[in-house]
């Protein structure tokens, strides 16, 4: 993801590379020795963290996981989700 993305763009790329991280790492719990799976999950893992890590500079934490308070807590400041804040 090397392109600057629109907020819904960046919302939709996360909500693609977490589906395939989650569903590798369910396949994992089955097929714990499966190197080509852990590969898999390893690479959909680090592009789901990258792009959170990018939503969260451009336009705010999704999760608890990409917040940095920098001593202000800003979670609840942010427009909410009725107020078009997650997409």
């Amino acid at each position: 993801m090397n392109q600057a993305k629109s907020k819904h763009e960046l919302f939709s790329w996360i909500n693609k590379v977490s589906f395939m991280a989650y569903d590798m790492a369910l396949y994992l719990d089955t097929h714990p020795d499966d190197q080509q799976a852990i590969e898999c999950f390893d690479k959909y893992n680090q592009m789901r963290v990258q792009a959170l890590a990018t939503y969260a500079a451009q336009f705010g934490p999704l999760n608890l996981d990409s917040i940095q308070n920098g001593g202000h807590w800003c979670w609840a400041t942010q427009p909410w989700p009725w107020e078009g804040g997650y997409c």
